[in-house]
Parts: structure tokens; C-alpha cells; sequence
């Protein structure tokens, strides 16, 4: 089975029902390794770095997203991320993530690709070790 690209997110259905666009700096801190996660983040604009325990695990371009495993399972956050310029991002809530679910059919399935190529990229980075 064929599944079609990955596409950015059209983020306007979410602001247009109110979802506040964030702005950070570069340097810092859009989410810290430990906090409490209730929301995954969506990049409108910028650059951004998965960091885990100091070392950088990936960067996100604009229309990447971070911090789903915090919406899908309410744990503490297993990373940072760090504006690496200037960004907008977009907080995606549970109740927005089932908006999103239920409009956009694919928007699921690019956060489970999503979330199984990173767990498969640190799979790969522990048995390099």
C-alpha cells in the first residue's frame, strides 16, 4: 500500500478557532526534558532542536512538529527543545488534536510516522554504542 508524502500542516483551521500562535527567541526554551506535557507543538516558522540530556537528537524545520509523545500519553517530557532562531509555534491540545483528527484524515497517521521514525532513529543511535 502507497501512502501518500508528508504534508505540512494547514495550521489556519486552528487558528481560526482561536489557538494562540507562540513566538521564542533563539536560545530558548520552547519545552523542557521533565515538565509536564499536555500538548504537542507545531512549527509555523523557524527551526527548532530535539535535545535530549544535552545532545542534540534532531532539528525541526517549520511545518515539523514536537511534543506529541506528551499529548498521547500525559508523561513528563522526555526532551528540550530549543529555538535555534526565531520561532512560531502552534500548541496542539487534546481537544485540538481530535478537531485535527476528525478534519484532516491524515494528520494521525504523519504523527504516528512521525513518532515511529524518531523511536526508530534512537533505536538505531543505541545499538551504534
Amino acid at each position: 500500500m502507497e501512502f501518500p508524502e508528508h504534508r505540512d500542516m494547514d495550521l489556519t483551521m486552528l487558528t481560526s478557532i482561536g489557538v494562540k500562535v507562540l513566538r521564542f527567541d533563539a536560545g530558548q526554551h520552547i519545552i523542557e526534558q521533565g515538565s509536564v506535557g499536555t500538548e504537542m507543538f507545531v512549527l509555523q516558522s523557524g527551526r527548532a532542536a530535539i535535545v535530549i540530556n544535552g545532545a542534540t537528537i534532531e532539528e525541526i524545520n517549520a511545518g515539523g512538529f514536537f511534543g506529541e509523545m506528551g499529548l498521547v500519553d500525559g508523561a513528563p517530557r522526555s526532551a528540550t527543545v530549543v529555538a535555534l532562531e526565531p520561532c512560531e509555534v502552534v500548541p496542539v491540545a487534546e481537544r485540538s488534536f481530535l478537531f485535527l483528527v476528525h478534519e484532516t484524515p491524515y494528520f494521525a497517521l504523519d504523527v504516528m510516522r512521525t513518532m515511529a521514525a524518531r523511536v526508530r532513529r534512537m533505536n538505531e543511535k543505541l545499538l551504534t554504542v
